[in-house]
């Protein structure tokens, strides 16, 4: 409990002696009758106690162990170890003296300000400063969703689990009832786990209606449209829903980079369209990105935000860009990842370092899991798009020979079938020796220093440029996104918070060491950067 966090029963906490009593009926009453039972009587004190351990020294010995696996990058639970083997080995009054002694220390750790500025972080997501707090709001009693893809199935979880009624709809009959298999596996799992009782399976899939009729979303109070990532199918989308929709429903688009006034743009009620950027897998990440359209209603995006916290998710608001708040970071992230690879590196030593960072995984595991042709299908619009936007040619070279990651069972890795764990493969050793002679680029010894700096920093400063156009509108809100969305490890903060604990200044200063470098002209270092760098100031207040 004390090292997790994790609750436990009143009635275990009784038995362990944690709880004196557990009243039932009125709290009052039944505190004044506790009291009046123990009143002449000698009260039991915590000094008084004693701890019977066959072998302290053992016992701690193993706890050390088993904590230090669970809690890598936490340095509390590994104290809290320590404190509980003072309180039993100790006199009380040197335990007490060690506890505190510990509490000071950790209160002034960067982990635990991290921590603390994460808690505040996600209640502030949900201010915003034009749409104050009693801006009124729909009513949200029906959603549909279309696409039952593995998306879209997700979405439609999040409203069952929520007890809000969904229509989930496809083309055709096979590809909803595909849809709504996955989702009750999904729910099977979770049951076969015990952390959802049969019955209330029942009740959520009960909750959802497949359907293949369009005109069945007709009266649904907001519609998800999670259908295939492009604009011309988009738009289709739009103009039949504007066409049957009901007066006053919310019209979203899952959309992960498309421009959202231009979705909104093929409908007559532009106000009431907005971006709702699920992450994948739907049912289980927090994140929520809550895309506010040039044309978005206020009450709109208020009702899409209290929704959000309703599917207990954590909406952040982010103005329309390219990829918004998230995708927009990623896409440097993921061109350093690769700029990585061409001078020297390989995917298995800059997924190490990005993990011993604490990153839920690296980036070119994270890139298998995904799908690489997702980001492939993106390189190529924006060789049409940006094409001042230089990439290194490596993952294109990965995809044109089919190895798509994980669901190919090849990628940047090997996988097994059934196993999730990425093997290192010569074939793309030979993929990456071959680029480099393309590019006739000398390959050197590259450390994990650099790897991180060069990535999490390219997160950093593509953060400055979104705050500094308004995308996103604080500082804390890009914070959550990463910590919510994209595996950043709490413990450092998310990205704008740890290059306030590093100095602004020395991010800056490896940036422009960065800007001598291989394909230096990649970065270009944000004005906010550079102007709060030089006058000591942090991107978090």
């Amino acid at each position: 409990m004390m090292t997790t966090g994790n609750p436990i029963p009143a009635e275990k906490a009784k038995g362990l002696g944690l709880v004196d009593e557990i009243a039932q009926g009125d709290l009052l009453e039944a505190a004044i009758a506790f009291a009046r039972s123990k009143v002449g009587k000698p009260l039991p004190r915590i000094r008084d106690r004693s701890v019977k351990l066959d072998d302290p020294k053992a016992f701690f010995a193993q706890a050390r162990e088993q904590v230090g696996k669970a809690s890598r990058g936490y340095p509390a639970p590994l104290e809290i170890v320590g404190c509980a083997e003072a309180a039993a080995t100790l006199p009380f009054d040197e335990g007490r003296k060690h506890e505190r002694e510990a509490f000071a220390r950790l209160v002034v750790t960067s982990e635990s300000k991290s921590l603390r500025h994460a808690f505040f972080a996600e209640r502030q997501t949900s201010k915003i400063p034009d749409v104050p707090e009693d801006t009124p709001v729909r009513e949200v009693k029906k959603a549909a969703v279309l696409g039952a893809g593995t998306m879209g199935g997700g979405i439609a979880m999040n409203f069952a689990n929520a007890g809000i009624p969904v229509t989930l709809l496809d083309m055709n009959d096979a590809a909803v009832a595909k849809g709504l298999d996955i989702i009750k596996k999904n729910y099977a799992a979770t049951v076969s786990k015990g952390r959802l009782k049969q019955e209330d399976m029942d009740k959520r899939v009960a909750l959802i209606s497949p359907s293949t009729d369009f005109s069945s979303v007709a009266s649904a109070d907001i519609i998800i449209e999670a259908v295939f990532e492009r604009m011309d199918v988009k738009q289709d989308v739009f103009k039949k829903l504007d066409a049957i929709a009901k007066p006053g429903a919310i019209l979203a688009t899952n959309t992960s980079t498309l421009d959202v006034d231009q979705i909104a743009a093929v409908t007559k009620r532009p106000q009431d369209v907005i971006g709702t950027h699920f992450f994948s897998p739907a049912n289980v990440m927090r994140l929520l990105e809550v895309v506010r359209g040039k044309k978005t209603d206020k009450s709109v995006l208020a009702t899409t935000m209290k929704l959000g916290k309703a599917l207990k998710k954590v909406p952040v608001v982010s103005g329309v860009c390219d990829g918004f708040i998230g995708n927009r970071m990623l896409e440097k992230y993921g061109q350093q990842s690769l700029f990585l690879i061409d001078e020297g590196a390989t995917p298995q030593q800059v997924d190490a370092a990005l993990a011993k960072f604490g990153m839920a995984m690296g980036p070119f595991t994270m890139y298998d899991m995904a799908g690489n042709d997702i980001g492939w299908e993106v390189r190529k619009r924006r060789y049409q798009e940006r094409p001042d936007f230089v990439y290194s040619r490596i993952a294109d070279r990965v995809c044109e020979q089919g190895r798509f990651g994980q669901k190919t069972g090849k990628g940047f890795y090997n996988y097994e079938p059934g196993n999730r764990k990425p093997i290192p493969d010569p074939a793309v050793d030979e993929i990456i020796s071959a680029y480099r002679k393309e590019i006739k680029i000398t390959p050197r010894q590259i450390s994990d220093d650099e790897i991180v700096q060069r990535l999490i920093y390219a997160l950093v400063n593509e953060g400055a440029h979104i705050l500094e156009e308004g995308i996103a509108l604080r500082a804390s809100d890009v914070d959550m996104v990463y910590l919510t969305g994209y595996g950043f490890p709490p413990y450092r903060g998310g990205p704008m918070f740890y290059a306030d604990t590093v100095g602004l200044d020395k991010v800056l200063k490896s940036i422009e060491g960065f800007q001598k470098g291989y394909q230096g002209q990649a970065w270009k270092p944000a004005p906010l950067l550079v102007r709060l760098a030089k006058e000591g100031k942090r991107f978090n207040g």
